[in-house]
C-alpha cells in the first residue's frame, strides 16, 4: 500500500493550441478514482497562439483540489515541452498524456495498480480509443488508424515484442531511468511549423530496451484521444506519415548508415505489403481504403528520404 498524501504519479501534458480540448482532458483527471493527492498534473503550454491560457486558469478556478500546474515551454516541440514538465515531476513515475485525450475514470488508480504489482518494471503503456467526432470516416482502415492514435496491442497484460512500444499520449515511465537516458531526444521534437519529426516515444524506449529492460502493455489503462475527421485533410495526414519516416531517418542515421540502408529496405517492404493490402481492401468491397494504406506508406517513405 502507499503512503497516503503521497504523489504517487506525475502526470505530463504537452499543450500546443488545443484551448478547445484541454478542459475536457483536465475534468478527466479531475474526476479520477484515485485521490486527488495521489497525482500531480503539469500541463506544459508550449507557446500556444489560442486561449490555452485562459481556459486552463479559468478551469482552474472552478476545480481548485488536487495537484496541477500550469508551466511554459519556449522552445516549440513536444520533446522539449514533455521534458521541462518531466523535470519538475515530483513522483518516481512520470505519466505522459496528450492535450485532446480523455482519461477513463479508472486511468490513474490502474497506472498506480501497475507499478505496485510489477515493481521491476521501468516503462509500460495503454490502450488508445480514437473518438472520432462528429463519426468515423469510410476511408478509415485499422492500419492508416494508427496515424490518429488507436492502439490496442493486446487483449490481456504483456510484455511488448517484435519492437513494438508504447505511443506517447498514453505512456509511463520511471523517472529515474528517464532522467538516466536524458529524457526525450530534441532531435526528434514532434511538430515545429508545419514540419513534424517523429519517433521521439519510439527511441525513448528503444534506449530503455537496449539496457535489457521490458516494456510491457496494460489495457486497463484507457484514454479517448479526439479525431476531428474535418482535419484529417491530405495535408495533414501528410505531414503525420512523412514526421514517422523523418523521426526514423534522424533515428538510424544517428546510429549509422547501414542502419538507415536496412530501414529503407524495410519501408520498400512495407510499401508493397500495403499494395497488397490495398487490392485486398478493394476486392473485399471496401475501395475508399484501398489507396490510404498506400498513400500512406508512400507519404513515410517520402519522409526517410527527406523528399
Amino acid at each position: 500500500m502507499h503512503k497516503a498524501n503521497t504523489i504517487q504519479l506525475s502526470i505530463v501534458i504537452c499543450s500546443y493550441n488545443r484551448a478547445k480540448y484541454i478542459a475536457d482532458a483536465l475534468d478527466s483527471l479531475y474526476n479520477q478514482t484515485a485521490a486527488l493527492s495521489d497525482f500531480e498534473v503539469l500541463l506544459v503550454d508550449n507557446n500556444s497562439t489560442d486561449e490555452t491560457p485562459q481556459v486552463y486558469h479559468s478551469w482552474r478556478k472552478k476545480h481548485p483540489e488536487g495537484n496541477f500546474q500550469y508551466i511554459t515551454e519556449t522552445q516549440q516541440g513536444a520533446s522539449y515541452a514533455r521534458n521541462t514538465g518531466a523535470s519538475l515531476a515530483k513522483s518516481s513515475w512520470i505519466c505522459f498524456m496528450d492535450d485532446d485525450a480523455v482519461a477513463f475514470p479508472d486511468f490513474v488508480q490502474n497506472i498506480i495498480k501497475h507499478t505496485i504489482d510489477n515493481p521491476a518494471v521501468v516503462g509500460f503503456g495503454g490502450k488508445i480509443i480514437p473518438k472520432y467526432i462528429p463519426e468515423k470516416p469510410k476511408w478509415m482502415s485499422h492500419y492508416v488508424s494508427s496515424l490518429v492514435g488507436n492502439f490496442d496491442y493486446s487483449p490481456v497484460p504483456c510484455v511488448f515484442k517484435n519492437g513494438k512500444y508504447p505511443l506517447e499520449s498514453n505512456m509511463v515511465v520511471k523517472k529515474s531511468i528517464f532522467d538516466e537516458i536524458g529524457g526525450f531526444n530534441t532531435s526528434l521534437p514532434g511538430v515545429v511549423g508545419n514540419v513534424r519529426i517523429g519517433g521521439e516515444g519510439k527511441e525513448l524506449f528503444y534506449k530503455i530496451m537496449e539496457q535489457g529492460n521490458s516494456i510491457h502493455y496494460d489495457p486497463s489503462i484507457v484514454v479517448y484521444h479526439v479525431v476531428e475527421t474535418g482535419k484529417l485533410t491530405k495535408e495533414y495526414l501528410y505531414r503525420v506519415a512523412s514526421g514517422i519516416g523523418r523521426g526514423e531517418r534522424v533515428r538510424t542515421l544517428s546510429i549509422s548508415k547501414l542502419t538507415f540502408t536496412a530501414k529503407v529496405l524495410e519501408y520498400i517492404l512495407k510499401l508493397g505489403a500495403a499494395v497488397v493490402l490495398g487490392i485486398k481492401y478493394a476486392i473485399l468491397g471496401n475501395p475508399s481504403q484501398t489507396w490510404k494504406v498506400i498513400q500512406f506508406r508512400i507519404d513515410a517513405m517520402s519522409g526517410l528520404l527527406n523528399r
